[in-house]
């Protein structure tokens, strides 16, 4: 075998990893604003194949199933969520610091994403959280849990239950996108997903949360 017919299969091989990573990203995505449209029991696998610009025999081939396929949109967000606040080292920051930090991370994710809300609402809806529990977001709430903690342990943090606050946050950060499309009828004026307004809302939502946890002496 000649070197450069070496060559052109040692190169095929990564091409077409490429290729089936770029494909399953466009289903991903088309199953994502499907299944936040109309849940598992709603959504046509006609319409996210037509979305993704693929065949259904593709979706099937990738996912298995229709619920395969959602299954791995709603581990998609967790896995993300974990990398982006794996590399972020919070041990390395005090309490306080650390957790601005993951308050801003949290919002910028949620602005990139601002129609999971909905993944979320219809889940609940139609499944009671039987797929979402399969995501693993314990994980995710132990980073925000173990930042409450420290700040407890050494001081700074009031005392707090650490799970309560956890989700508290997490609503603070998170209601501004989860029901945008009945928020934005309260103030037309206002178009809440512009930079200017979500960086508004990011520091709006910082100061208020460490408000709340900040020990202000006795």
């Amino acid at each position: 075998m000649g070197r450069s017919t070496q060559s052109k299969l040692s190169d095929k091989k990564p091409r077409q990893v490429r290729d089936a990573e770029a494909t399953k990203k466009q289903i991903l995505d088309a199953a994502e604003a499907e299944f936040a449209r109309n849940g598992l029991s709603g959504a046509r696998t006609e319409a996210i194949a037509k979305g993704a610009g693929v065949t259904t025999a593709m979706i099937y081939y990738y996912f298995q199933s229709k619920e395969g396929l959602y299954q791995a949109v709603l581990q998609r967000p967790a896995l993300e969520m974990h990398e982006v606040l794996q590399q972020l080292n919070f041990d390395n920051f005090p309490p306080e610091e650390a957790l601005k930090l993951l308050v801003k991370e949290a919002i910028a994710y949620e602005a990139a994403h601002p129609h999971r809300g909905m993944l979320w609402f219809q889940e609940a809806n139609q499944n009671q959280g039987k797929y979402f529990k399969q995501g693993n977001w314990q994980e995710n709430f132990a980073y925000l849990i173990r930042i409450l903690e420290r700040g407890m342990a050494e001081g700074c943090f009031r005392q707090l239950d650490p799970f309560l606050t956890t989700l508290h946050i997490i609503g603070v950060c998170n209601l501004y996108f989860n029901a945008y499309e009945n928020i934005k009828h309260t103030r037309p004026d206002l178009e809440l997903l512009s930079p200017e307004m979500i960086e508004q809302h990011t520091q709006a939502a910082v100061n208020f949360i460490l408000a709340a946890v900040l020990r202000t002496g006795d």
